[in-house]
């Protein structure tokens, strides 16, 4: 099990990784996620100003995104509790297909890169939600990080 942080050293065992003498750094982190629309779905969606009897669509994926990002060590079981400094959850049109991104900041001893991912993956499940009324025949796709700074590695280039 060499290379894995959250099993104890036979690999037997899940665990917390022990953060405390990890230096506090700014930590930042950039995910995608991506939902696409049946053509006509989408065209009858941005004909509505994404608007349907649930409410604002976008506006409220975005709000279960950022939510998401602040509950992801109640749903990851592993992950740290992190005071979060800063997030957005941006949702671009393109097309047929939501491109969701999640953006995350935080000055602490471990990283965000679950909190984006964690905020854009709720983001598109509420966009589902949302419209499921009009169609079950949408695709939540390539949720992926992009970016991430300010730990031991960084990743793609800046995250902000």
């Amino acid at each position: 099990m060499a290379g894995l942080t959250h099993v104890d050293a036979k690999g037997e065992r899940p665990r917390m990784v022990e953060i405390g003498d990890k230096t506090v750094t700014r930590r930042e982190a950039h995910a995608q996620a991506r939902l696409v629309f049946p053509p006509d779905v989408a065209r009858s969606l941005a004909e509505a100003g994404y608007m349907t009897r649930k409410g604002a669509v976008l506006t409220v994926a975005q709000l279960a995104g950022i939510t998401g990002t602040k509950a992801t060590s109640q749903l990851i079981p592993l992950c740290h509790p992190l005071p979060l400094t800063g997030c957005t959850v941006d949702i671009a049109i393109e097309g047929d297909e939501a491109v969701i991104d999640c953006r995350v900041k935080c000055e602490g001893r471990t990283g965000v890169e679950m909190e984006a991912l964690t905020g854009a993956s709720i983001a598109a499940l509420t966009l589902y939600d949302m419209c499921k009324a009009l169609t079950h025949d949408m695709v939540i796709r390539e949720v992926r990080l992009l970016g991430k700074t300010g730990g031991k590695r960084d990743f793609g280039g800046a995250a902000g």
